[in-house]
């Protein structure tokens, strides 16, 4: 999976079902994409936050690019303070954003990698996160033969994937290297969101932000897997 930030539940429930799970770090950046940026809820309606990162060569890999360096984590925390402080779990969320945005790593691959592991550790996820570049692959194949590449290098037998990509993988193709292809589908359970109408697919903030650790658990186990 690419390193999004602060992504949706689907993201972490892909994450707590796999034994062990790979996230690129030389894989593209992509300006309008999810890898810097995300939604939470302002005013009872979908709204952007984003990461700043510094120019770069439109071809340079996640793990070459790096944060702007007039970024302030106060721009970011501030309107998510705003947007949540009435939430029943604030108290206990907002910390956790506070070790995410004011990380120390100006590496933009370096600083979601540790959004991740700080999110999978109050979500109680204990799934080993693995960066790509440190299998064992040839990593100048793309799409369909990298992740197979990937898959016989860590001697896997299951390929999960999230439901957007099952136009892009040939079940047959896995079957023939010995590797079962399923796809997870999220069940995006609604809950309170003040008194506004649910607005669902928004950053894990929000998920955070409006249940218990506990809730956001069983929510973790709401999906198919096809």
């Amino acid at each position: 999976m690419q390193p999004y930030f602060l992504p949706y539940i689907g993201y972490w429930q892909l994450m707590a079902a796999a034994d062990r799970f790979v996230v690129y770090d030389n894989v593209q950046f992509t300006k309008k994409g999810w890898i810097n940026r995300n939604r939470f809820l302002r005013n009872g309606s979908a709204a952007v936050f984003t990461l700043p990162v510094k120019q770069g060569p439109h071809a340079s890999q996640v793990v070459e690019r790096a944060i702007a360096d007039d970024f302030r984590p106060d721009t970011l925390l501030q309107p998510l303070a705003a947007a949540y402080r009435k939430a029943p779990f604030f108290g206990a969320v907002f910390p956790v954003l506070q070790e995410v945005v004011t990380a120390a790593p100006r590496n933009l691959f370096a600083y979601l990698h540790h959004s991740l592991t700080v999110v999978a550790r109050y979500l109680g996820i204990t799934t080993p996160i693995i960066v790509s570049s440190t299998v064992d692959a040839d990593h100048r194949l793309a799409s369909e033969q990298r992740v197979l590449a990937l898959c016989g290098a860590l001697g896997a037998t299951r390929y999960v994937n999230s439901i957007g990509g099952r136009d892009l993988y040939s079940p047959r193709t896995f079957e023939q290297r010995g590797i079962e292809l399923t796809f997870l589908r999220p069940r995006l359970l609604p809950y309170q969101q003040y008194d506004h109408p649910f607005v669902a697919g928004l950053s894990i903030v929000d998920v955070m932000m409006f249940n218990s650790s506990e809730a956001v658990r069983e929510m973790l186990g709401a999906y198919d897997l096809l």
